[in-house]
């Protein structure tokens, strides 16, 4: 029987020890956080009430219905729930719910997000990576820094991607851009016509895409080599933040940069361990 469960047994018991266990339900965190005399004052009681629940729930005192209740509290806080993706925030919400409500949406989004993956998406997206000349990454805005997240951890194993919006001149990039390069697009909505007519160009040219997108009737798919599409319940104006989709981006930019890794695991360890030793030559 769960702890929860046991609060709900409320056969045999005295108004009082019910008048507690109302209390404790209602107000689980600041219970967890009292001895036995402020659980007393706060619900009108007596220490020897709350002393005869603990033994009628099943606990020898109330120091182990204390740690049943902190436990409690533990597993509840490390359940994710349902949290709006747009707004997360809510007026009022203390430092400790926000903290809770981001976390829940990672956990729901990263969740949701594997739950859209295909094996053979994820193989063909990490070979295109691995295989091309050279890979350039095409994103804006928040998109972007994800992007150059990737970019920075692709270094660190021998594979140096280009941002080609970097300096607002991607359509002179694409012009470059042959069918041994690889181009990847992160845009979680709709990319837009600038994008939209580098795909065409690309797509004259032969050169390998792959999209990341959460828009599954997104314009880019139509030259898309690979796509990643992983949808999530975010607007694509109506919210507080990209906090949905940029969590996407980033699980699924990680996921592909470990598959990478693990392909020559003991290659790119054994540089680490060089390259380790080199710049700390004293550790």
């Amino acid at each position: 029987m769960t702890f929860m469960d046991k609060l709900n047994v409320t056969e045999n018991l005295s108004d009082n020890e019910r008048q507690i266990l109302a209390y404790i339900k209602a107000h689980l965190n600041a219970a967890a956080q009292m001895t036995s005399q402020e659980l007393a004052a706060a619900t009108f009681t007596s220490h020897s009430v709350i002393v005869r629940l603990a033994k009628k729930l099943g606990y020898p005192g109330y120091r182990a219905l204390h740690e049943g209740l902190i436990k409690e509290v533990q597993a509840q806080l490390l359940q994710p729930k349902a949290v709006d993706a747009n707004f997360p925030v809510q007026p009022g919400d203390s430092a400790m719910t926000v903290a809770k409500h981001i976390a829940d949406l990672t956990t729901n989004t990263i969740q949701t997000a594997l739950t859209q993956l295909e094996a053979a998406d994820l193989a063909q997206a990490a070979q295109l990576i691995e295989t091309a000349h050279r890979i350039f990454i095409f994103a804006s805005g928040d998109s972007q820094i994800r992007a150059r997240s990737f970019q920075n951890k692709l270094s660190k194993i021998g594979l140096y991607p280009v941002i080609a919006d970097e300096y607002n001149d991607a359509d002179w990039v694409a012009t470059s851009l042959t069918s041994d390069d690889l181009a990847i697009f992160l845009s979680y909505s709709d990319s837009g016509d600038s994008n939209l007519r580098i795909a065409n160009r690309l797509g004259q040219s032969q050169t390998p895409q792959l999209v990341l997108t959460g828009n599954a009737k997104s314009r880019l798919l139509t030259n898309a080599t690979c796509a990643l599409v992983v949808t999530q319940k975010e607007s694509a104006l109506y919210k507080v933040s990209t906090f949905a989709s940029q969590i996407s981006f980033e699980y699924l930019l990680d996921t592909l940069f470990a598959i990478i890794y693990g392909h020559k695991y003991q290659t790119h360890v054994g540089k680490l361990m060089t390259d380790l030793s080199t710049i700390h030559p004293q550790r």
